[in-house]
């Protein structure tokens, strides 16, 4: 049974870079056709996919986002991070972690794996 965690701030300033971890157990991140993708849900609103990072390492990004985001990881600890640079209080929101098969998030699928989700809030 694969199982994901997301980790980090729950409060972060304006104009800083948000930073997540998501670790991974049961399952190896570099397994063949999937991908690890970070999806939020700010309040009141539907899911927003953010981007994701493919077995073999290569990135995917959010058109909108993607000026402010990047996604890494770190094979030997099974982990990988996103980073949101220049926050503002629009980036408040629950974000998730999840493996999927399909590139772009915009519903959860019963065959994907979801973590619980970390509440952020970007305010001084």
């Amino acid at each position: 049974q694969v199982q994901l965690q997301e980790s980090g701030p729950g409060l972060v300033k304006p104009s800083q870079t948000l930073s997540l971890t998501c670790t991974v157990s049961g399952g190896s991140i570099t397994t063949n056709n999937y991908y690890w993708s970070w999806i939020r849900q700010p309040p009141g609103k539907g899911l927003e996919w953010m981007g994701a990072i493919a077995y073999r390492g290569n990135t995917y990004y959010s058109p909108s986002l993607k000026s402010r985001t990047s996604i890494s990881r770190d094979t030997s600890k099974n982990q990988f991070i996103l980073q949101l640079s220049s926050v503002t209080p629009e980036d408040t929101a629950v974000y998730y972690c999840a493996r999927t098969r399909s590139v772009v998030v915009t519903a959860r699928n019963p065959n994907d794996y979801w973590g619980q989700g970390t509440q952020v809030t970007v305010s001084s």
